[in-house]
């Protein structure tokens, strides 16, 4: 993992982003922020596991159902199953040495608003 900080490629609204094999971040003091650099890198692993190409492609058709779903791109952002996992399980610093393959899926479940 290489954590990066550049302020202009963080959309709007973030902090930061896992791009692999980049943690890229807004601020420098978000380097030293262990929670949120354990949520990127959980999503280090999720795209890992996908190959990468389709992480992206899932995490944005997912993004539009639940968009249609919840009406509200928060909700819809905050229910991909890639980051109900992230936020999950951010403070576990642990999980990802005992993490299991695609457990993303564990979280894909329809109706369960975060």
């Amino acid at each position: 993992m290489f954590l990066i900080v550049a302020k202009y490629l963080i959309p709007k609204g973030y902090r930061g982003m896992a791009v692999f094999p980049f943690v890229i971040v807004k601020y420098g003091f978000d380097k030293a922020n262990a929670v949120f650099v354990n949520h990127e890198k959980i999503h280090l692993r999720q795209q890992l596991e996908l190959l990468v190409i389709p992480f992206f492609i899932w995490y944005f058709l997912e993004y539009l159902i639940r968009l249609l779903q919840y009406k509200n791109a928060e909700t819809a952002y905050r229910n991909i199953s890639f980051e109900r996992e992230a936020y999950t399980k951010e403070t576990d610093f642990n999980y990802l040495k005992n993490r299991s393959f695609f457990q993303f899926l564990h979280y894909i479940k329809v109706g369960n608003k975060q």
